[in-house]
C-alpha cells in the first residue's frame, strides 16, 4: 500500500484552471477587458475602485455604477509523453461577475464598494478513448467559487494627486474528487474534499495627473492567505482498508499572491477622443512555494504532506487604446503577454499554466447621457508546452485556448 501523495486542488479556491500564467484571473471590468485589461491609470467610472482606488476621487460624477459578466469558453488538451494518449479538459461555462458603486459626498472625497466573483469554475478531465484518465491521481473533477468584497475610500488632494485604500474580504468554497492508487487487488480508491474559507486583505493606490491628458497610477493589492480549516475529507476504499483511510478533516492554506501594478495613459485629439495606455503588473508568485495538507486523524497512509509548487514571480505587460467615434459610440482594442510562473518540472493538470498572449476588443454604446452598454471579447492563445510534474513523474504536452465574451452596463450621474 502506498502512502498517499495528497496533491489536491485547493489551488482552485482562487483560480480558473490554466487561465493565463498561474491561477489568477483579471476579468474585472468589461471596458477594461476591451483595452487589454489595463486600468491602473484610468478613472472613467466606478471600476477604478478595483484597478486603483486612488482614481475614484477623479471620477467626475457624484454617483457611478458599473456591473457586468464574462463568459469563459475554454479548451485544454493533454498529450502523454512517448505515448499515443490524449485527454481533454471538460470545462463547463464559467461566468465571473463584478459590481461597483461609488459616491462622492464632496468634490474631493469618494466612497464605494466593489464586489467581484472572478474565481469560479466546474471542470473535469476526460480520457478521449473513454477509459480512466491517466492523471486521475492528481485530479478528476472540481467545482469551486470565490467572491471578494471591497469597501473603499478615496481622496483627491487637488487636481493632480488622488489616493485611496480598500479593505478586502474574500470568501471561497471548493468541492473536488480525485482517485487514490492502492496496492494489490483493491484497485483505485477515491477522495472527496469539500470545504470553505475566508480572510482579509487590502488594496491601495495612488493616481497622478502631472500634465493635461496624462495619467499615471500605481496600485498594490496585498496577499491573502486562504486557509481552509476542517474541510470534510471523505474516502471511498475497500472495507479492509477503512482503518487506514478514515473519513477525516483536513487543513490547507493557499496564498493569493500580491500584485504591484504601474500604469500610464494619455488622452489626445479633438475632445480627447483618443486614449492609449500601458500597464505593467508584477505578480509575487514566489509566495506559493508549496501546498501543505494536514489531516486531523493521522494513519500510516494519511498524514501531513507538503507538495512543492515553487512558483516564480512574473511581469505581465499590457497595452490598450480607446477611440470615441462620437458621443454615442466608443471602440477599444488591446493586447497583453502573461508568462507562466510554473517551472517545466512542476507542470501539472490542475493548473496547466502556459505562456499566453491575449488579444482584446470592445465597444460601448451610449443611448442616453451617463448610461452605456459595454461589450468586450478576449481571445487567449496558450503556447504549446511540455513538462513533467516531478513528484509524481507525470509528463506530457499541454495546449489551451480561451474565448471570453463580456457584457456590462455603466451608469453615472
Amino acid at each position: 500500500m502506498r502512502k498517499i501523495s495528497v496533491l489536491l486542488l485547493f489551488v482552485c479556491l482562487a483560480a480558473t484552471t490554466s487561465f493565463g500564467g498561474g491561477y489568477q484571473v483579471g476579468l474585472h471590468g468589461v471596458r477594461n477587458i476591451g483595452m487589454g485589461l489595463i486600468g491602473t491609470s484610468l478613472s472613467y467610472d466606478a471600476s477604478t475602485l478595483f484597478y486603483n482606488p486612488g482614481g475614484a476621487a477623479f471620477v467626475n460624477d457624484k454617483w457611478s455604477f458599473s456591473g457586468g459578466m464574462s463568459f469563459i469558453f475554454a479548451r485544454a488538451t493533454f498529450q502523454a509523453k512517448d505515448a499515443n494518449y490524449q485527454a481533454t479538459l471538460k470545462h463547463e461555462l464559467n461566468t465571473p461577475f463584478y459590481f461597483y458603486a461609488a459616491y462622492k459626498p464632496t468634490k474631493k472625497l469618494s466612497v464605494g464598494i466593489a464586489v467581484n466573483a472572478p474565481y469560479g469554475n466546474r471542470l473535469a478531465w476526460k480520457d478521449d478513448a473513454g477509459t480512466d484518465w491517466q492523471g486521475r491521481y492528481l485530479i478528476k473533477d472540481l467545482s469551486f467559487k470565490a467572491i471578494t468584497y471591497q469597501p473603499t475610500v478615496s481622496y483627491r488632494f487637488n487636481d493632480i494627486i488622488g489616493i485611496g485604500v480598500g479593505f478586502v474580504f474574500a470568501t471561497g468554497t471548493v468541492d473536488l474528487n480525485k482517485s487514490i492508487p492502492l496496492d494489490g487487488a483493491n484497485g483505485d480508491g477515491s477522495l472527496h474534499v469539500k470545504g470553505s474559507t475566508s480572510n482579509f486583505g487590502y488594496n491601495a493606490g495612488i493616481m497622478i495627473h502631472p500634465e493635461p491628458g496624462w495619467s499615471i497610477g500605481i496600485d498594490y493589492r496585498s496577499k491573502i492567505e486562504m486557509k481552509v480549516k476542517g474541510a470534510d475529507a471523505t474516502f471511498s476504499v475497500a472495507p479492509s482498508l477503512t482503518a487506514n483511510f478514515p473519513n477525516n478533516k483536513v487543513d490547507v492554506m493557499l496564498p493569493l499572491p500580491a500584485n504591484l501594478d504601474l500604469g500610464a495613459s494619455y488622452e489626445f485629439g479633438k475632445k480627447k477622443q483618443w486614449m492609449i495606455g500601458i500597464n505593467l503588473c508584477y505578480v509575487f508568485w514566489s509566495t506559493y512555494d508549496s501546498l501543505v495538507f494536514d489531516f486531523k486523524t493521522k494513519t500510516p497512509a494519511v498524514g501531513r504532506t507538503a507538495t512543492p509548487a515553487l512558483y516564480e514571480d512574473r511581469l505581465i505587460e499590457r497595452i490598450g487604446a480607446q477611440y470615441k467615434i462620437n458621443d454615442k459610440v466608443a471602440v477599444r482594442v488591446g493586447a497583453y503577454i502573461d508568462p507562466s510562473p510554473v517551472k517545466s518540472d512542476y507542470l501539472n493538470p490542475q493548473t496547466p499554466s502556459l505562456d499566453e498572449t491575449g488579444f482584446t476588443c470592445g465597444f460601448s454604446i451610449y443611448p442616453m447621457k451617463g448610461f452605456s452598454i459595454d461589450a468586450s471579447f478576449l481571445y487567449l492563445i496558450g503556447t504549446k508546452r511540455s513538462g513533467t510534474y516531478s513528484p509524481d513523474n507525470f509528463a506530457g504536452t499541454y495546449r489551451t485556448g480561451f474565448s471570453i465574451p463580456g457584457l456590462g452596463l455603466s451608469y453615472s450621474f
